[in-house]
């Protein structure tokens, strides 16, 4: 078994990370980290090598339609229901610069 985590470390750990903690931020993310730790060193002990690698717990199987070529809105219908259009385009208001 590893050695437990120690307060000093995790105030390493912070100090190479810029952050600055209080102390009891200091006690609480000690406690916390090796709470973490300690779940890590469980889960590497077990005995996977039965088990198949996944990159999801969940089979997952896309339920897709078929691409069928249909009728849709008229482009001029729908254009003319728009507050602003422009050369066969939705205008909208200009978001990013100086405005117009």
């Amino acid at each position: 078994m590893s050695e437990p985590l120690r307060r000093e470390d995790v105030a390493h750990v912070a100090k190479l990370a810029r952050l600055t903690l209080s102390e009891d931020e200091l006690t609480n993310f000690t406690k916390q980290l090796a709470d973490v730790l300690e779940h890590a060193r469980d889960i590497a002990s077990l005995n996977l090598s039965e088990l198949e690698p996944t990159a999801h717990p969940f089979g997952l199987v896309n339920v897709t339609r078929a691409d069928v070529v249909r009728a849709s809105l008229d482009r001029d219908v729908v254009l003319a229901s728009a507050p602003d259009a422009r050369d066969g385009r939705f205008a909208v208001p200009r978001i990013v610069g100086d405005t117009p």
